[in-house]
């Protein structure tokens, strides 16, 4: 059970809901109260509730709706952001300095008042901590060394944050709308820091509240969370402190179920009130039930297969490109994704500036074994591939592994939960890998910069994008072009460099994009105002409600 804090964190008093919180892992469901929403969803990728720290798709969602950011991306017109804690904010003209106003009067879930410096101090920690998604702040040249003086309060309502070259100003502010940006309670993090011995990677004396805020609280969104349990339930409560308009509903509760078909049966039953993982199959089977209806949305969510180039094998250009031809996009398409998503091929989602629908590839094993024989494999090789234990990432594994064997190359499959294979992954301890990417911001550098550009490809490396996960020395040109697209204020002109670059990606990148996601959720009769957003992180909760 989590920490609570004061009399903020109220006691579920529904006993309805606390049965059924109890009850998250056993085979039999209660009813839904009318006050809680209750998800199916697989949210065994979470690893830590800490903002500046998490980096899994499930918890980006869990933050959107429990913090609060300076701007959030405006949903009625996904090119511009909106105010969220920032009232106003105002670029210098040398278009390095950035001031935001706070609006008056808000207050943390805790009580404690929001400030500017609570905001300086949320991207101190994020840099200072420097944990996987801190590369989002520090790539406009922040460091511990001079976070204090590029981010900081020039007074309790402003804030100010420098950044190291003119870029564009839509890229700075679509970077404060992701989710490392979210602002902390400096107030009640600093009640809980740990004391950590420096060392040359880690030179400060404590943790910034991380071991705290791995299970606990303290943000000022519209809900506040109030218990995590690893691979069974995420519970969100109403912030009745909230300064934005208050949630309908008392709680909303995840309960992870991983199978389609669970999810499907909790939902006609009324166990739950909306499903997150349908498959195909079982979203077929309910689309003509009453008590049902359906949301759907495309996401800035891509699926991706990946080649280690430490692995000697997978080092070699005709390897990659072979491997590339044993996937069957159109069997894939037509079956296992059929309804939640479509065949894409690269790296930038369809919506997003830049995109490009160019699908060069297509099954072809005698062009594969061509490849292997030039790359001196004429007779295959064995490999290992990483695979999250869902669907349809199983079902797609799977097909690869038997397309791949009619070329000779022989995939054992290793299945694991969301902590697991990522846990791999970013240590680079995988061979192959199958997994998926989400926008961290409504811009394209999120996705050109994680899948085109490694600055250290050393296991030390501290900014571990894609690329770097991936073992890939980025060739340089592609790394320059990317940088150079930031600060490219002609929009046709930034477009056209992301297209260029992606079709150079598909030619040598070892990455075979496989698809784009549309995310279908499976409503009850009687839910009103869920609407899933155009990212992972920007489905929020607050308005929905059940009659």
């Amino acid at each position: 059970m989590m920490h609570t804090f004061g009399t903020t964190m109220r006691r579920l008093t529904a006993g309805a809901a606390i049965a059924l919180i109890m009850a998250a892992a056993a085979p039999a469901y209660a009813a839904t109260p009318a006050d809680t929403l209750v998800q199916a969803w697989a949210i065994d990728d979470i690893i830590s509730m800490d903002p500046g720290e998490a980096f899994e798709l499930s918890t980006a969602e869990i933050t959107a709706n429990t913090y609060s950011l300076l701007v959030r991306l405006d949903l009625s017109d996904t090119s511009k952001v909106k105010g969220d804690l920032a009232e106003s904010w105002t670029v210098s003209d040398d278009g390095l300095t950035f001031t935001f106003k706070l609006k008056p009067g808000m207050t943390f879930a805790s009580g404690n008042p929001i400030t500017a410096e609570d905001v300086a101090w949320s991207i101190e920690r994020v840099v200072k901590m420097d944990k996987s998604p801190a590369f989002i702040l520090t790539q406009f040249g922040l460091s511990g060394d001079n976070v204090t003086e590029k981010a900081k309060a020039v007074d309790a309502a402003t804030f100010s944050f420098t950044v190291d070259k003119p870029y564009a100003p839509s890229f700075v502010l679509n970077c404060l709308t992701a989710t490392v940006g979210a602002v902390v309670d400096k107030k009640l993090v600093l009640e809980h820091v740990a004391p950590v011995t420096p060392t040359a990677e880690y030179k400060y004396d404590n943790d910034f509240g991380n071991a705290w805020l791995k299970t606990n609280f303290a943000g000022s969104g519209p809900f506040k969370l109030r218990e995590w349990r690893a691979n069974e339930v995420v519970v969100l409560e109403r912030n009745d402190n909230y300064f934005g308009e208050k949630a309908k509903l008392a709680r909303v509760i995840y309960r992870h179920l991983k199978e389609s078909s669970g999810q499907r049966l909790a939902l006609e039953n009324g166990d739950i009130d909306i499903a997150r993982n349908l498959e195909p199959n079982d979203l077929e089977s309910v689309s003509g039930n009453a008590d049902l209806s359906f949301d759907s949305a495309p996401k800035g969510l891509v699926y991706f297969i990946t080649f280690n180039q430490k692995n000697p094998n997978l080092a070699k250009p005709e390897v990659v490109e072979a491997l590339k031809y044993l996937i069957d996009y159109d069997a894939i398409g037509a079956t296992l994704i059929k309804g939640v998503g479509d065949i894409h091929q690269t790296f930038l989602p369809k919506g997003v500036l830049g995109e490009l629908d160019e699908k060069p590839y297509k099954l072809d094993v005698a062009k594969a074994k061509e490849l292997l024989a030039k790359a001196g494999l004429p007779d295959g090789f064995s490999i290992t591939m990483d695979v999250r234990s869902t669907q349809p990432a199983t079902g797609i594994a799977e097909s690869f592994q038997q397309t791949a064997a009619q070329a000779g190359i022989k995939i054992e499959l290793i299945p694991g939960d969301g902590k697991q294979v990522l846990t791999k992954f970013r240590s680079r301890t995988h061979e192959i890998y199958f997994g998926e990417w989400g926008q961290d911001y409504f811009d394209p550098n999120s996705n050109a910069e994680t899948f085109t550009i490694n600055y250290d490809n050393s296991d030390t490396g501290k900014v571990k994008t894609l690329a770097w996960r991936s073992a890939w020395d980025v060739p340089k040109a592609m790394t320059d072009e990317a940088k150079a697209a930031l600060t490219e204020k002609d929009g046709e002109k930034r477009a056209a460099m992301y297209r260029n670059l992606q079709k150079k990606f598909l030619e040598v990148g070892p990455f075979a994009i496989v698809y784009q996601k549309t995310e279908v959720a499976g409503l009850r009769k009687g839910v009103a105002g869920f609407k899933l957003g155009p990212s992972f992180d920007n489905t929020f909760l607050g308005g929905v409600t059940k009659e």
